[in-house]
């Protein structure tokens, strides 16, 4: 008889399953995992010297874990406004429909809202989401109901207003202080100047102030449209970027959304400060604002992350289908298939995308002593096989609605599909006439 040679003892053990840790290019067959104080404390090939003994025990026959997904650009409480401003120009859709509605939200409207966004992203492996919005205090709630992972900012919007851009900075300042590393540590803030074209440099130049004095960092719209590029170079004779760099708001800690309209000269600047990006395809193709050059910001050495943006510009949170998008559009755009492969664009959903928000040292791959965030995708599906690459299967073939099991911080947010931090038809229900209810007023 074979003498066990080493005992574990752990919360949770994921035990026969194909791991992509996501630190190299190692892929753990038939591996197992263990889980102690929301952390994971063992990792590897299961082996008959070894015996795990947990309070709870996952089977991963026919699945495959890798770290939960993170999502580094959205508007998560913009759920209530999926699908109904179509097929408009980028101008029409936010003056006319989205920005009026959006004078109509009250909190609860954006608390429910936001339930729905996570229970969406919960049940198509999103572990972890950057959101700017408007009482972001009360998305930090429904995070923290979730059991998600997210770090938050207040959306910051001058338009003119000097009394209310101050209003505004005040009020994310407040929030900040009260919610930088609530929920365990699962929450983190930044500030949030809404773009360069909304905010004076003056206040941009406060908000960064208070970004720095509160050790936070900071999240902007930067280069997302040809009329803001415009506008903006008219009345400062600048790019966004070249306006930012003058002002001496960036920084390593600033994450910029969309980069599309940027110059040569641009890019070099984000590398230069190292500025992270969050590049969001589907959105970016579906408003026709144009197609950002990922490939040569990930070549000069810029951080890149995916993001979704909102489901009134999206429709879905579904990090699988902008993993293929990312990759599409940029082979498209290059005119080069090996622009961008699957390992790399999975790189920019886990560990490239916890290093755009400030948080790689804790999560985005699955290693020792990091937290506890993984998806565990269900390979035993007809569009999945065969597997000859679990990169480009992950990329190009699979779908939210493969995963199986979304742990985050050592806690089981959904098994076998089965949400259990969310009452789901209840937060459906919610949502929907709260929908209904802004667009009937």
């Amino acid at each position: 008889m074979l003498q066990v040679s080493l005992l574990i003892k752990a919360d949770i053990l994921v035990h026969n399953c194909t791991i992509l840790p996501m630190k190299g290019e190692e892929i753990i067959q038939k591996g197992f995992i263990a889980i102690t104080d929301g952390k994971i404390s063992h990792i590897g090939k299961a082996t008959k010297a070894l015996s795990v003994q947990a309070k709870r025990t996952l089977n991963g026959q026919g699945k495959v874990a890798l770290p939960g997904l993170v999502n580094c650009h959205t508007h998560v409480a913009m759920t209530l406004f999926r699908g109904i401003a179509e097929d408009r120009p980028f101008d029409e859709w936010w003056e006319k429909t989205i920005w009026p509605l959006e004078q109509k939200l009250e909190r609860s409207h954006i608390y429910n809202g936001a339930l729905l966004g996570c229970l969406e992203m919960i049940k198509s492996g999103t572990t972890c989401f950057s959101d700017m919005y408007f009482h972001e205090d009360a998305i930090a709630e429904a995070v923290q109901k979730s059991g998600l992972r997210a770090v938050l900012a207040s959306g910051i919007i001058e338009a003119g207003n000097r009394d209310q851009g101050r209003r505004m900075l005040d009020e994310a300042v407040t929030i900040a202080q009260r919610f930088q590393g609530s929920a365990n540590g699962r929450i983190n803030i930044r500030l949030g100047p809404h773009t360069v074209y909304t905010c004076s440099p003056e206040l941009l130049k406060e908000v960064r102030k208070a970004a720095s004095k509160l050790k936070i960092g900071l999240h902007i719209h930067l280069a997302e449209s040809m009329s803001m590029k415009e506008a903006v170079k008219a009345n400062f004779g600048l790019t966004e970027t070249e306006l930012l760099e003058e002002i001496d708001f960036l920084d390593s800690d600033v994450l910029v959304a969309h980069c599309i309209h940027l110059s040569k000269e641009d890019r070099q600047t984000l590398k230069k400060h190292d500025v992270k990006v969050a590049y969001n395809p589907v959105a970016n193709m579906k408003l026709a604002s144009g197609v950002p050059k990922i490939w040569d910001l990930s070549k000069q050495g810029v951080t890149v992350g995916i993001g979704t943006d909102g489901a009134a510009c999206n429709n879905s949170f579904d990090m699988f289908e902008s993993m293929k998008f990312a990759a599409l559009l940029q082979k498209t755009l290059f005119r080069d298939p090996a622009v961008l492969p699957a390992e790399k664009v999975l790189r920019m959903a886990t560990i490239e995308g916890a290093k755009a928000l400030g948080i790689e040292s804790t999560v985005g791959s699955l290693e020792v002593d990091k937290k506890a965030d993984l998806i565990l995708v269900d390979f035993e599906k007809p569009h999945l096989t065969p597997t000859h690459d679990f990169y480009a299967n992950l990329v190009y073939s699979a779908h939210g609605s493969d995963v199986d099991t979304v742990i985050v911080d050592g806690e089981i947010l959904m098994e076998n599909r089965k949400v259990k931090s969310l009452d789901e038809p209840q937060v459906m229900k919610r949502a929907q006439e709260n929908a209904y209810g802004l667009i009937k007023e």
